[in-house]
């Protein structure tokens, strides 16, 4: 991808992460249930996101519903139950994510849910992905400085340490969201995904609210106007400015500046709610930041590593169900090279992990985007075969 560094694309990269950084702060200063609060911006965000869905990817909505796709098939039962799987995950995010954060300080509890690319990596190396040791050194800051922000947190005990575990959790249950998606995602665009994610997120949510008697009514004007800025900014406006900037600039590049998620959130803490930052939990924020940020960059080095042939990830399984399985091709049609006539899909399927929609979550927004097998480019006065 070229990287266009321009006033547009800059402007973009503000607006994301300033819009995103609004979440935890309208979440701590709104005055009713957090699991009632990430009920209602499920649903806003399901209401939201079916409209542009139908305008979108109205034909795919058509195919499903037809059946077409076949959804339900022997072969898809199994992507359908990770899918299941992986929006249970994200409603567990939102649980923990925003009830830390009346628990403790804004500027730990984004910090702290800002390492899931750790946990993220944690998961790879289990399932026996190749670590590198640039990413083992940034796991192993990124703990040093979690266990000496939190310090103060586990002196004192109380709501401030069961916030920073709370944030954890929603860090580790971010990160499962993530790697089950790998598993559930075939040829389904992300504008359905999404929806269905936030769709099922709802669900579990209200039957949660429903369980434990939480008042899904009745709140507050500060409430309200949280709930609606957590519609518009992070929703909106943080996942439009995201998606912009995504088509300008790499994913790991977009991931870096999030970071900046903690400060700018801290920030807007102490202007709205007059909550201060430790001065001792300081450095710990910092080293936190700095091993993410190794972590998210040593993707680079392996990615390189694997061009040089020093490194092969392994290939997952072409589907049965994908749209399109490898054939041998008519001779001869005008194709416009001859690499893509020899190309096969699975090369493409096999590198859908390093998808910007698939790696590229934070707090459950994903990229507007579609993984796709690849079929071979003919000329443009040629039809397909």
């Amino acid at each position: 991808m070229k990287t266009r560094i321009d006033p547009l694309s800059v402007a973009a990269m503000v607006v994301t992460v300033v819009s995103i950084s609004a979440t935890a702060p309208l979440t701590a200063a709104g005055s009713a249930s957090p699991l009632a609060m990430a009920f209602w911006r499920n649903c806003l965000g399901f209401a939201v996101l079916g409209p542009f869905l139908l305008l979108l990817r109205r034909r795919e909505v058509v195919r499903v519903a037809r059946g077409e796709r076949a959804l339900l098939r022997r072969e898809q039962w199994r992507p359908l139950v990770f899918g299941f799987l992986a929006a249970t995950a994200l409603a567990l995010h939102f649980a923990a994510f925003m009830t830390s954060t009346r628990l403790t300080s804004v500027a730990m509890s984004t910090a702290l849910v800002a390492t899931q690319p750790v946990w993220q990596a944690l998961i790879a190396a289990g399932q026996g992905a190749r670590t590198s040791r640039r990413t083992w050194a940034g796991l192993t800051l990124s703990v040093v400085g979690a266990a000496a922000a939190a310090g103060l947190d586990i002196e004192s005990g109380g709501t401030a340490l069961l916030g920073d575990l709370l944030a954890l959790a929603g860090a580790l249950a971010q990160a499962g969201y993530t790697a089950l998606s790998e598993r559930s995602r075939a040829d389904v665009s992300t504008p359905l995904y999404s929806t269905f994610t936030s769709l099922v997120c709802g669900m579990e949510l209200l039957v949660v609210c429903w369980l434990a008697d939480i008042p899904l009514t009745g709140f507050d004007r500060a409430t309200q106007w949280s709930l609606l800025g957590l519609l518009v900014l992070p929703q909106l406006l943080g996942l439009g400015a995201l998606n912009f900037a995504l088509g300008r600039t790499s994913a790991t590049t977009m991931s870096i500046l999030l970071l900046l998620e903690t400060p700018v959130a801290a920030l807007t803490a102490w202007w709205l709610m007059g909550q201060h930052i430790k001065p001792a939990t300081i450095p710990g924020l910092l080293l936190i930041i700095v091993g993410v940020t190794i972590v998210l960059t040593s993707s680079n080095e392996e990615r390189a590593a694997a061009q040089q042939g020093t490194y092969r990830p392994e290939m997952p399984p072409y589907p049965a169900y994908a749209p399109y399985t490898p054939q041998p091709l008519p001779a001869p049609r005008h194709l416009t090279s001859r690499h893509d006539a020899e190309r096969d899909p699975r090369v493409d399927w096999a590198t859908y992990r390093d998808s910007p929609t698939v790696r590229f979550t934070y707090h459950g927004a994903g990229a507007f985007d579609t993984v796709h097998l690849r079929r071979p480019r003919f000329a443009e006065d040629e039809p397909e075969p």
